[in-house]
């Protein structure tokens, strides 16, 4: 892995000099590779500050590119989140619903996945797309079958891979979990076992433990990325490939005093650690490098995005917008700002997102419920929901709440 790392990196300063040289806008639709990384939420990567788990490739994408600091799951879970995704609509059916992969194929794109797929097998890629799910989620066979179909790929046609890497706590090589033998994450923040804990209850009896093999896990799905690049590179396919990052879902490990994503707690929970995912978009010479865009997206965002690079028309009545212009570091016109606000629905929940609040409702109103304000409280521990002072907000963001449902 050191000398991929090293081609990784000597492939990024080479592109970026290459691009900053070449400044031409590329006519040809992009190539488009895409990683979706399960349970790594935002606050777990360097690039977003955190100082425990090493993601030095990840961040390494984040540099070379744009980096979504508000990006939204619209549910805390994995196979929901993901239907969101690929069909840009929230409580979809990837059964009945269009999904990404046929919208490019009908462009005529190669597309493959390669991968974790959790939403059954009726519902997996397998019409117009090479699909591959492994026995086993460890990421090396995962990148090693993505590398395959990388290397079938030429300039004459773009291609649209997807690579979909789990989390594995065990299993892992033994260098990874040596990273962390004496890393006790106190940076990171923890809260006593919650009364409301009904899952993983086995990680919380001994935390540290378990983010020890967590935080392995991360570092064994970030160690891929230098391999996929240099693929990229050697196949002279750099130059037109957008690279995006993601993750279906966060996890809480330890905050709150749970460990999984909105299924750890009785009620489901909406916290900012399960529902902020990373999103990056990486493409030499087309994204700014070294960009942060502060705007709220969500996943419903998403496939109208992509959609909008590739030149692929989305379907009718999706409830997103394309951020692509935001992406590629324009500005929108006057008289269409960005909506910072951010919706989420899972089981009997519904979250209301903005830049300062977040309002989530239960049972239909019934509760529990919450409002917090997250400029005073970024670790949700102070609900204001019956606070005289925020009722209006709470007023308003219900509404928005009950217009987007």
């Amino acid at each position: 892995m050191l000398l991929a790392r090293r081609a990784f990196l000597l492939g990024a300063a080479a592109l970026s000099a290459r691009a900053a040289q070449k400044k031409k806008t590329q006519a040809a639709p992009p190539n488009i590779l895409l990683i979706v990384a399960d349970g790594i939420g935002s606050w777990m990567l360097g690039c977003n500050g955190n100082t425990q788990i090493q993601t030095p490739n990840i961040d390494l994408l984040a540099k070379g590119g744009t980096r979504f600091a508000g990006n939204f799951v619209c549910a805390p879970a994995s196979s929901p989140s993901r239907a969101t995704l690929f069909t840009g609509r929230p409580l979809a059916s990837p059964q009945s619903d269009t999904m990404l992969f046929d919208l490019l194929a009908a462009q005529g794109y190669n597309c493959g996945y390669a991968g974790q797929w959790d939403m059954g097998n009726d519902a997996a890629p397998q019409h117009h797309c090479g699909y591959w799910q492994p026995s086993t989620g460890l990421p090396d066979p995962i990148t090693a079958r993505a590398k395959e179909f990388l290397d079938r790929q030429t300039a004459a046609k773009p291609f649209f891979l997807t690579i979909g890497y789990a989390t594995v706590l065990e299993g892992q090589a033994g260098r990874y979990y040596e990273m962390y033998a004496k890393s006790t994450f106190e940076a990171m923040g923890r809260d006593p076992l919650s009364p409301n804990a009904n899952r993983d209850l086995d990680k919380l009896k001994d935390v540290v433990g378990s983010l020890r093999q967590f935080a392995a896990a991360v570092t064994a799905v970030d160690d891929q990325i230098p391999a996929l690049v240099a693929n990229l590179h050697d196949r002279n396919l750099s130059d037109n490939t957008l690279i995006l990052f993601t993750s279906s879902n966060g996890s809480l490990l330890g905050r709150h005093g749970l460990w999984g994503d909105g299924d750890a707690s009785n009620p489901v929970n909406m916290y900012e650690e399960v529902v902020q995912a990373p999103m990056i978009w990486n493409w030499a010479g087309r994204i700014p490098v070294e960009s942060v865009r502060n705007e709220l997206v969500s996943f419903y965002d998403f496939l109208p995005a992509v959609c909008e690079v590739a030149g692929v028309a989305p379907p009718a009545n999706l409830r997103g917008r394309s951020y692509a212009t935001l992406a590629l570091g324009k500005r929108l016109p006057k008289k269409q700002p960005w909506r910072n606000t951010v919706y989420g629905r899972y089981k009997n929940v519904g979250m209301a997102r903005d830049s300062r609040y977040k309002l989530v409702v239960r049972d239909q109103g019934k509760g529990p419920n919450e409002l917090f304000d997250l400029s005073l409280d970024a670790r949700e521990k102070l609900n204001r929901y019956d606070a005289p002072a925020y009722l209006s907000i709470r007023d308003q963001l219900t509404r928005q709440l009950a217009a987007f449902s």
